[in-house]
């Protein structure tokens, strides 16, 4: 009797070692099968496609700066008839981010940064700046007919600039102009009750006038930034802060004369950026194609 128990132990033993086996088995082909119907899924449903650029031909991503650079989208602006105008300006974030795919594509040698844009929140075009001047991707920005104030500081960060021989750049300078609504309300009966916290908190409402103390706030955090702007630009460019100083007066330059200047490094087109792109990569320029994002 013993030994028959003994028997039955050892193949009930054998038999819950084949079950913990098959069970593995299965466990593992399951694991295997999900994960390659997952890359199959990820594929063509196009989702891994939103983390890469090229197609597996072109090999420089292409990445639009247009209207205002701005930290954050804003809502849609409505007027007083009910029109609807879309926001279609450049969110630094967003920016940041392709830049990133193009960081991680394989196919990806260089960036194209087309500028038109006037500008935008200084820390928000920072932001842009800061991300292209750390990428080690080679970078060539592309100014069409505009690349002013904010958008001009992120074009500083690339390895080359190119513009238009029309095109207006510069524009480095800060502003924070309003308009003062003050007379205009007083005449209209409207009046401003001042209720804050401190003698600055309401400092820039446009409901009422501008006092000395709060126009000299105003004029030295200008002048920081403006000294920032100026620093920046001129580490970018590799050239001495005096100069870029000495054009800093808030005007744009048309492409020729920012040419002459130093503000960027050669006239032209997108042809020209990929003339710039086979130099730097040493392959014939028919080799330089460019991903439409």
């Amino acid at each position: 009797m013993w030994d028959d128990g003994k028997v039955n132990i050892e193949k009930l033993l054998q038999d819950a070692l084949w079950i913990a086996f098959a069970a593995i088995v299965i466990l593992i082909s399951f694991a295997i099968g999900l994960q390659v119907w997952g890359g199959w899924h990820d594929e063509w449903s196009g989702w891994n496609a939103q983390f890469s650029v090229s197609d597996g031909v072109c090999n420089i991503a292409v990445i639009p700066i247009e209207g205002d650079i701005v930290g954050y989208a804003t809502a849609d602006y409505t007027d007083d008839e009910g029109n609807i105008t879309e926001y279609g300006g450049t969110v630094a974030d967003d920016i940041v981010q392709k830049i990133r795919i193009a960081e991680n594509d394989p196919n990806i040698n260089g960036i194209l940064l087309r500028i038109n844009s006037g500008g935008g929140w200084i820390v928000a075009s920072s932001i842009v700046a800061d991300a292209v001047a750390a990428s080690p991707l080679y970078t060539v920005a592309l100014i069409r007919d505009i690349g002013a104030s904010g958008a001009y500081l992120a074009a500083t960060a690339a390895d080359a600039i190119v513009a238009s021989p029309m095109s207006d750049v510069g524009s480095i300078g800060i502003t924070m102009s309003y308009l003062d609504y003050s007379k205009k309300n007083a005449e209209e009966g409207i009046q401003f009750i001042p209720l804050a916290s401190g003698p600055y908190k309401d400092a820039g409402y446009p409901d009422k006038s501008l006092t000395p103390g709060e126009r000299a706030l105003f004029e030295r955090d200008i002048k920081m930034a403006h000294d920032e702007f100026v620093r920046m630009v001129a580490e970018n460019r590799d050239v001495p802060v005096e100069k870029v100083a000495a054009l800093a007066d808030g005007s744009t330059l048309p492409g020729t004369l920012a040419f002459e200047a130093g503000l960027i490094d050669a006239l032209g087109n997108q042809e020209t950026a990929r003339t710039w792109f086979a130099g730097y990569l040493g392959t014939p320029e028919e080799q330089v194609l460019f991903c439409e994002w």
